[in-house]
């Protein structure tokens, strides 16, 4: 079982599919990774050998922030957008969308499920 970055890589998918499962690498991202330590795309994470698995090691240590590294540095560019109190950082504390989607329909990610507001009841004439 390959181990990188601190992710049991799943052994029997190809190369270029098993390394997106660590946080931070996309399939573009593999596919560069790999061409550059010069392993076949096709090739199963099982059927990587030591040499291959320590260049791919040494490539994502030397040119890429990932798991742990990038998780910190996403939360820590959220707290300064808090701090300064941004559009950004206030759509942030308030759980809403922040990129500019409507609200008024969908936005359930963020906003959470729904909550049921009573309607306005009627005076009733006695």
């Amino acid at each position: 079982m390959a181990r990188i970055a601190g992710i049991d890589l799943p052994k029997n998918k190809r190369g270029e599919i098993g390394l997106t499962y660590i946080f931070g690498i996309g399939h573009s991202t593999s596919v560069y990774i790999l061409n550059k330590a010069e392993i076949d795309l096709n090739k199963k994470v099982k059927d990587w050998n030591d040499d291959e698995q320590g260049a791919i090691r040494n490539i994502i240590n030397a040119e890429f922030k990932v798991e742990g590294q990038l998780r910190s540095e996403v939360q820590m560019n959220i707290k300064r957008l808090l701090d300064i109190a941004c559009y950004r950082g206030l759509r942030h504390r308030k759980g809403l969308p922040v990129r500019g989607q409507r609200t008024r329909t969908n936005s359930r990610t963020r906003k959470g499920k729904r909550k049921t507001v009573a309607g306005k009841k009627k005076a009733t004439k006695k």
